[in-house]
């Protein structure tokens, strides 16, 4: 039997934060979740993006800690079209969520911009750009 891809989990520090975040961005979390130490929303596919807070991990794993310094992980959002990726970053940046890379025509062919969630996680946004002919 092969282990097969199932979720994606992020470890928060402020759970109604983060949750309030990914459901700006189209995340379908349950409607109360926001003061339990676990929350899931299933993604198109059935993957699934799971949040659990620090107390959360702890409870299993005592002597975890977060990691200190930039992220290595990030989730990728796909947008329609170029100008929603603009449209959606200046959205979260105007609800006051940090943009750490405005909007730009990346070389290898799409708009590009990326968020940071509460906890300092990367959130992509890309969509492919016109070809041009």
């Amino acid at each position: 039997m092969t282990p097969r891809f199932d979720a994606i989990g992020l470890v928060v520090s402020d759970m109604a934060a983060a949750v309030v975040f990914y459901r700006r961005l189209g995340f379908a979390f349950p409607e109360g979740v926001e003061e339990q130490p676990h929350a899931e929303a299933e993604l198109p596919g059935g993957v699934r993006l799971l949040l659990d807070t620090e107390e959360s991990v702890r409870s299993f794993h005592p002597g975890w800690q977060p990691p200190v310094g930039s992220g290595r992980a990030a989730l990728a959002l796909l947008c329609d079209t170029p100008g929603q990726v603009d449209a959606v970053y200046e959205e979260m940046v105007a609800a006051g969520y940090h943009g750490e890379l405005k909007p730009w025509d990346a070389v290898w062919g799409q708009r590009y911009a990326t968020l940071h969630d509460p906890d300092g996680n990367g959130v992509d946004l890309f969509a492919p750009l016109p070809s041009a002919s």
